[in-house]
């Protein structure tokens, strides 16, 4: 059971904890071949299970792929507009043909 001690006091916290049946049998089996209480066991358990750190996942590879040459430079303002623009008026019209 968890416990604080405070000079000669010891307190206990108190939980309901819904365990479902085959493994409440688990737990009541294993305190039983050890000698412990469930409470015991379950507090083991819990102390352990809390203390363990995940191991880190490795994170899978993003895929990537050329876009080949740009287009145009992103940096200029007008140029990146007008390409923009005749994106729009592309899938607005058609291919329009230029003078």
């Amino acid at each position: 059971m968890t416990y604080f001690r405070t000079g000669d006091m010891v307190i206990h916290m108190r939980a309901t904890l819904l365990i479902p049946d085959p493994l409440h049998r688990d737990l009541k089996r294993y305190a039983a071949k050890r000698g412990l209480t469930m409470s015991e066991v379950a507090t083991e358990m819990l102390r352990k299970g809390l203390s363990e750190r995940p191991k880190p996942t490795r994170l899978l590879p993003l895929p990537s792929f050329s876009a080949g040459r740009p287009l145009v430079d992103v940096a200029n303002r007008e140029a990146l507009l007008d390409l923009l623009d005749r994106e729009r008026d592309e899938q607005l019209y058609g291919k329009l043909k230029r003078r």
